[in-house]
């Protein structure tokens, strides 16, 4: 079992672009690259090439109008009407965050993301970060 937390906000996968030249693209790349320097360290010696289980928990932050106002500028206490809210159903599209995550941890960890054969995936409000958890069944 490899399990990780990516500090920050999390990021979705953004579509390939066409340049003006006419060539492809990946806007994600630099996200890729900064995303995988953080989780490099917890890459077994032989990636995972059994059936995999992969949960994923992304935690957005809350939208700074949910905070008390404390002398003009939004204090760290939530207004008492956004305390109960959990689930963060906006954009960035829960798909596009999980491939992300799939993208970035094949062929280190994960042979390819064809092998995910079972996907728990949840997008609530909290302190910005990620947590992942690969388990080969």
């Amino acid at each position: 079992m490899i399990k990780f937390t990516i500090p920050g906000k999390p990021k979705a996968l953004k579509r390939h672009r066409v340049s003006k030249f006419g060539g492809m693209y990946d806007p994600s790349s630099k996200d890729k690259k900064d995303i995988w320097l953080q989780i490099a360290k917890f890459r077994p010696k032989k990636p995972l090439a059994g059936n995999i289980y992969l949960k994923t928990e992304f935690y957005m932050p809350y939208p700074k109008a949910w905070f008390k106002q404390k002398a003009g500028k939004p204090s760290d206490i939530l207004k008492d009407k956004y305390k109960n809210i959990k689930l963060h159903s906006i954009k960035p599209d829960l798909d596009n965050l999980v491939k992300m995550i799939a993208d970035i941890i094949q062929p280190q960890m994960i042979c390819d993301d064809s092998q995910i054969f079972w996907l728990s995936a949840t997008k609530l409000y909290g302190q910005p970060r990620t947590e992942v958890t690969i388990e080969e069944i």
